[in-house]
C-alpha cells in the first residue's frame, strides 16, 4: 500500500473501492479511509481547531458512502497510522496536464512571498521536487537555513555550570563541596561561567534535526541532516522544548536563529501554518491559499506597477463601514493602487469561476456587497475583483459590472504560473481604463 495519496484542492476522497476507477474520486484504502475520518472528526470536536472543518468536509453520496471534500488549504497531513495525505493548489498552466513538480515549484514561489513564512532564502535548482513531498521539502528548507548557520558559525554564550574539578575555578560551592570532597581534598566542587555552544537556541535546533533525522524518508534529506550534526557535537539536545523555546530572545546576536526557531516549533511541537495544529501522533502543515495567493499577489503587483509610478499598500486600514456612534466595522482591501490622483480597489478572491453568465460567473453576492462598500467609503469607482485563471476562463471576454451609480467593479483572472506578464496586462488594462474615463 502507498504512503502518500497526492490530491489537489477541491478533489473528493472516498473509501468505497466500487468506485476506486471513477475520475471524480481519490480512492483511499478503506481501513487507511476511516483514519482520515477520524483525523478530520479529531478536529471537528476541538473548538480551538474548529477551522479544520474548512479544510476538510465529510459528506455522504448515495450508493458511494462517506466523501471526504479538500477544500481552501494546500499541504500536507499524517496521520496517527503514518499515511499521508498531500493537496496541492489547483493551478492552471494553460497547456497540457500539469504536473506535480511544477505545481509544488509555483507554491513553494507563493509560499515565500508570505511574511510569516520562514524560509525566503531557498535553492530548488538541485532539489529534486518531483521526488519529495511537501514535508520532505520543508524539512529541506530548514535544512538549509542550518546550512546557513552552519557557515556563519553557530552561536556560543557564557553557560552556567557545576562540576566537581581538580582545580579551582570560578566560585565554591561550599555546601556540595562538603558532601562530594570530604575523602578527596584534591577535587573542588565549583560555579563557573564557560563560553560554549550549548545555549538554548542550538538545544532547540539539535533536537530538530534529531527529530527530522527520525522523520525523513528522502536520502538526500537523511544524508545532510548527518553532516550537519558534526557541528553540533558540543550542544545537548533540548528536552524541555517549551522552557528552552521561552528562553530565546531574538536580538541583534540571534538573529540568524530567527527562520530557524520558527521552524523549529512548527516540527517540534506539531505546530502548523494553519490557525490548526497537530496532535501528538498526527502532523499537519497546511497553509490557507486564500492568505497565500493574497500576499503572492501583493508582493508582486510592488514590483510590476511600482516601477511605473504606481504606489501599491496592502491591507490598507483607516477606512471604517459606520462612523457613529464610533467607528465600526473596519474596512481592509488587500491592495490599494494610487497614481496622479487616481485610487483603485483590488481584492484578492483565491476561487474558481465558471463560464456561467446565469450564475453570475459563481461570484459570491457578498464579495459584490463588499465591493460596492470599498467603492463608496474609498470614493473610487474603480474596483478590481482578482481570480486565479483556470480552463473556463483563459479566454472570456472581459467581465465589468456597473452599478448605474458610479461604481465600477471588473474582474481579472491572474496566471500565478506566469505572474509578472499577467500583472504586466493587468496595469495595461488598468491604465487604458483611466485613459477612457
Amino acid at each position: 500500500m502507498d504512503k502518500l495519496l497526492e490530491v489537489r484542492e477541491f478533489d473528493s476522497i472516498i473509501g468505497n473501492e466500487d468506485y476506486k476507477d471513477y475520475d471524480n474520486y481519490k480512492y483511499l484504502d478503506k481501513k487507511v479511509f476511516e483514519g482520515l475520518v477520524s483525523f478530520i472528526h479529531e478536529y471537528a470536536g476541538d473548538d480551538e481547531n474548529s477551522d479544520a472543518l474548512e479544510f476538510m468536509r465529510i459528506g455522504y453520496k448515495r450508493n458511494v458512502g462517506d466523501v471526504v471534500t479538500i477544500k481552501n488549504y494546500v499541504g500536507l497531513i499524517q496521520m496517527k497510522n503514518g499515511f499521508q495525505v498531500q493537496v496541492l493548489p489547483k493551478i492552471d498552466f494553460g497547456y497540457g496536464e500539469d504536473s506535480s513538480a511544477k505545481t509544488k515549484k509555483v507554491f513553494l514561489k507563493m509560499l515565500r512571498s508570505m511574511k510569516d513564512f520562514p524560509c525566503k532564502v531557498f535553492n530548488d535548482a538541485s532539489l529534486k521536487i518531483d521526488r519529495m513531498n511537501l514535508y520532505e521539502i520543508f524539512i529541506n528548507m530548514y535544512l538549509q537555513e542550518v546550512r546557513q548557520l552552519v557557515k556563519r558559525g553557530i552561536r556560543s554564550n557564557y553557560v552556567r555550570q557545576e562540576d566537581n574539578l581538580r582545580y579551582y575555578k570560578g566560585k565554591l560551592m561550599i555546601s556540595q563541596h562538603l558532601k562530594a570532597n570530604l575523602a578527596h581534598k584534591e577535587r573542588f566542587y565549583v560555579e563557573f561561567d564557560e563560553f560554549h555552544p550549548n545555549c538554548s537556541e542550538n538545544r532547540i535546533v539539535k533536537a530538530t534535526l534529531l527529530k527530522l533525522q527520525s522523520l525523513t524518508n528522502s536520502t538526500e534529506n537523511s544524508k545532510e541532516i548527518r553532516q550537519l550534526l558534526t557541528a553540533f557535537e558540543m550542544v545537548e539536545p533540548s528536552t524541555n522544548y517549551e522552557k528552552d523555546f521561552s528562553k530565546i530572545v531574538i536580538n541583534r546576536s540571534t538573529k540568524k536563529y530567527e527562520m530557524l526557531v520558527q521552524w523549529s516549533k512548527v516540527f517540534l511541537m506539531n505546530k502548523s501554518f494553519a490557525t490548526f495544529t497537530g496532535s501528538t501522533n498526527s502532523r499537519s502543515l497546511l497553509f490557507p491559499m486564500e492568505s497565500v495567493y493574497e500576499s503572492y499577489v501583493a508582493q508582486q503587483m510592488k514590483k510590476v506597477f511600482g516601477p511605473a509610478g504606481w504606489d501599491v499598500s496592502s491591507q490598507d486600514k483607516g477606512h471604517y463601514l459606520f462612523m457613529q456612534p464610533r467607528k465600526q466595522f473596519a474596512l481592509r482591501p488587500d491592495i490599494v493602487i494610487e497614481k496622479d490622483g487616481h485610487k483603485i480597489i483590488l481584492d484578492t478572491k483565491w476561487k474558481r469561476l465558471y463560464n456561467n453568465e446565469r450564475i453570475n460567473y459563481g461570484i459570491s453576492q457578498a464579495d459584490m456587497y463588499q465591493m460596492y462598500a470599498y467603492s463608496k467609503k474609498y470614493k473610487t469607482p474603480d474596483i478590481w475583483l482578482l481570480y486565479p485563471i483556470n480552463e473556463d476562463m483563459r479566454a472570456h471576454a472581459p467581465i465589468e459590472f456597473d452599478s448605474g451609480d458610479d461604481t465600477y467593479v471588473r474582474l481579472f483572472f491572474v496566471d500565478v504560473a506566469n505572474i509578472e506578464a499577467s500583472l504586466g496586462n493587468l496595469m495595461s488594462r488598468i491604465e487604458s481604463t483611466i485613459q477612457d474615463i
